[in-house]
């Protein structure tokens, strides 16, 4: 079971978020804050798997709150829920600890995507936080953060040079479901197109 904690100050958006999750019979919410006081006592008692917490809160804001719950329950995956695409804000939440960082702008399933991906030890940003708030060492990394572990396997096979018809049947998928998967990787890298795709995939297949 995953459990999850949820840290937002409107109440609607928090709400929102619950009304997604009810039904998903993996998940359980733990519990609601409102404030940063609020979510670290939710978390020393029920120690959660999945903490969902804006970076803008009363009291102690998001930020410092995955700071101590890091030092705390180091085990505990943070995604950081906020408005800000800000290069300052995202950096501030890597760099205290969160594994995911989602824009409250985005399709709600995002949410549901995120979670699925961070507690099986990966990384989620937003497809639409630019990656080149990374620094230059870190650009490669900020790439294979934004893919999924499907979307890496994939690109990896791409780079062995496989048709969608080929990795379709390698991964027991629909063609169609491949080529999903092609435009959402050429999306989030980038890059312009089937050319660009199988170029980057050559050179990089073995750091996927």
């Amino acid at each position: 079971m995953i459990t999850i904690a949820i840290a937002e100050d409107h109440q609607s958006l928090i709400d929102g978020v619950e009304l997604l999750l009810r039904y998903e019979e993996e998940i359980s919410i733990v519990g609601m804050a409102n404030d940063g006081e609020e979510l670290l006592d939710i978390v020393r008692k029920k120690q959660p798997k999945i903490v969902l917490t804006d970076i803008r809160m009363p009291k102690i804001d998001g930020i410092a709150a995955t700071k101590i719950i890091k030092k705390e329950f180091p085990h505990t995956k943070i995604i950081a829920f906020s408005m800000f695409d800000q290069e300052d804000a995202i950096k501030q939440m890597v760099d205290a600890g969160a594994s995911g960082y989602l824009l409250k702008n985005s399709p709600l399933e995002e949410v549901l995507s995120a979670i699925h991906q961070v507690v099986q030890g990966e990384t989620y940003f937003d497809a639409a936080i630019d990656i080149s708030l990374f620094s230059e060492d870190g650009k490669q990394s900020a790439k294979k953060q934004l893919l999924s572990k499907s979307e890496r396997e994939i690109l990896k096979l791409i780079g062995q040079g496989k048709t969608s018809s080929e990795i379709a049947a390698i991964r027991f998928n629909s063609v169609s479901t491949v080529e999903t998967h092609r435009k959402n990787i050429i999306r989030k890298l980038g890059l312009h197109g089937k050319g660009e795709l199988l170029r980057y995939a050559i050179e990089k297949k073995y750091n996927f």
